[in-house]
């Protein structure tokens, strides 16, 4: 069996980050997702599991971080080119995301990193 990487964030707004993963062009399990949980397929193996703060609060006695002032996490996401990573840069602008700063070139690896969903959980891809 191979191993399976379930990445759980709390959402201020599950409609609005579910749509968000969904304009990028992945799909939802409707197995794990309901009125408080949506499980955003990545790939066979990567899932992002979205819940609503309450829900997340559930699995940790720890307060939710208030990404207005502080950052989250940072889930950084392999492309199998330039464009590639430059596309998904574009469809999350696009669908209410936003980057602060610009693309790098290490000419072994190119970055597009910062990116903030709606809900304001940092990320990026690189190539």
């Amino acid at each position: 069996m191979n191993k399976q990487i379930f990445l759980n964030l709390p959402v201020a707004d599950l409609p609005k980050s579910k749509a968000f993963f969904q304009a990028l062009g992945y799909s939802l399990n409707p197995q794990f997702t309901g009125d408080a949980t949506a499980c955003v397929v990545i790939s066979e193996t990567i899932f992002v599991m979205l819940g609503t703060h309450a829900k997340f609060r559930e699995f940790t006695p720890k307060a939710v971080c208030d990404t207005s002032k502080a950052v989250e996490v940072l889930i950084n996401l392999s492309c199998e080119s330039r464009q590639e990573v430059d596309d998904l840069v574009a469809k999350a602008i696009a669908a209410g995301g936003t980057t602060y700063d610009k693309a790098e070139d290490f000419g072994f690896m190119y970055t597009r990193t910062a990116l903030s969903t709606p809900t304001a959980t940092g990320g990026g891809s690189f190539t």
